[in-house]
Parts: structure tokens; sequence; C-alpha cells
């Protein structure tokens, strides 16, 4: 992972501990001083570290319901009866334990984006990303908004809102071309969002860059 991956990563944990929208956590308004966003890179350090500590449960959890589904499917009685039985729980059992290696691989880049976030070249890099979007973050949000198409920003979850956001600082003051863009927002989304999150990003930056070449 190189560090302008790293800094995108840092940047986007540190834009959600700021108030957004109304709940108050720390305001746009506080950030103007270096030592403030020092600060809040701190504070995302300390979220990430949680996430870390998170993600492992998940996978341990996940991996632990498979283990007992592929048991469960041993102890099924012989007889051609029990095949559905037996099938079913094979099923779920193998599921269970691919969406745990896939929990697990997302999460195997934490730990070392952890320790590297003490380099001086990511943490500059994370504040500086941080404070584009925060200087920015009216109009971004209005720009973003029109390409939508049907949907509001607004009615996107916190962390999508802010991962388009970042994309979009990303490409126009980071010179960052839209496809190595579009690519490390969808990392992000495999690691914070969700499905949907991540099918609807890449088509909105798209938007967004012709948009912004008219």
């Amino acid at each position: 992972m190189q560090s302008h991956s790293l800094s995108r990563e840092l940047a986007l944990l540190m834009l959600g501990q700021v108030d957004d929208r109304g709940s108050r956590r720390m305001a746009s308004s506080d950030l103007s001083s270096d030592l403030s966003m020092e600060t809040l890179l701190h504070q995302a350090q300390a979220s990430l570290a949680v996430h870390v500590r998170e993600a492992l449960d998940h996978s341990a959890g996940d991996l632990q319901q498979a283990q007992q589904q592929l048991l469960d499917s041993e102890l099924q009685q012989e007889g051609e009866e029990s095949l559905p039985r037996v099938r079913a729980h094979l099923q779920k059992g193998l599921a269970l334990a691919e969406q745990a290696l896939n929990r697990l691989s997302a999460s195997l880049e934490l730990p070392r984006l952890l320790v590297l976030a003490d380099q001086e070249a990511v943490r500059r890099g994370a504040i500086e990303r941080a404070q584009a979007v925060l200087q920015h973050r009216d109009d971004l949000d209005v720009r973003l908004d029109r390409v939508m198409e049907g949907w509001r920003l607004t009615r996107l979850p916190r962390i999508d809102r802010d991962i388009l956001r970042l994309a979009a600082v990303e490409l126009e003051q980071f010179g960052t071309p839209l496809a190595v863009a579009c690519s490390e927002a969808v990392e992000l989304a495999n690691r914070y969002s969700d499905e949907q999150g991540r099918r609807m990003i890449n088509g909105v930056l798209r938007r967004f860059t012709n948009a912004t070449k008219v």
C-alpha cells in the first residue's frame, strides 16, 4: 500500500470525527490550526485501532459459525432423507467461511496502516486531504448532489458521503487520475461501507468528472 493510499484512508477516518450535518463532534470551523488537525489525526488513529479489533472479532465469529455448521453436517443421520439438511449445513458453513475470509482479507492492511500512520509523509498527506475536503465541502456537496441521478447526497450513509468528497478532492486538487481515484474509493468502500456503496461510487465519480469538464 503506497503512502498516498494510506493518507487517503487516514483522511477518511479524520473526516468521520468532524461534525457533518447536525451531530456535534468537532465543527469544521474549529479546525483552522495545525494543532487541531493533529488532534483530529490522533482521533482517527484511535478509531482505526477500534476498527481493527472489531474486524478481527467479526472474522473470528464468522469462522466459529462456519465450523459449527460443518460440524452439524457431519452429525446428521445417514440416509437419503437427511441429504437436504446435510447439504444446507454445508452450504451455509462454506458461505460463512468465505465471508470470514473476505472480511479478514480486507482487514489485513489495517494493522499496517496503524503502524505506518506515524510516518511524516503519510500524516501530512492525510491532513492536507482532510483540510481540502473541509474547506470545500459545501461546494463539493452541491456538485456531487447534481450528479446523484434520482438520489440525494444527504440520504447516503455518512461514510459514503465522505468517500465521495475525498475522491472528488483527489481528482480536482491532487491530480489523481480518474481510474485511480475510483479504484481507491471502491477499496475504501470495501473496508468501511457496503455493497450498495461500492456499486454507487464509480458511477457518481464518473458523472462528477464529466460534469466538471463541461
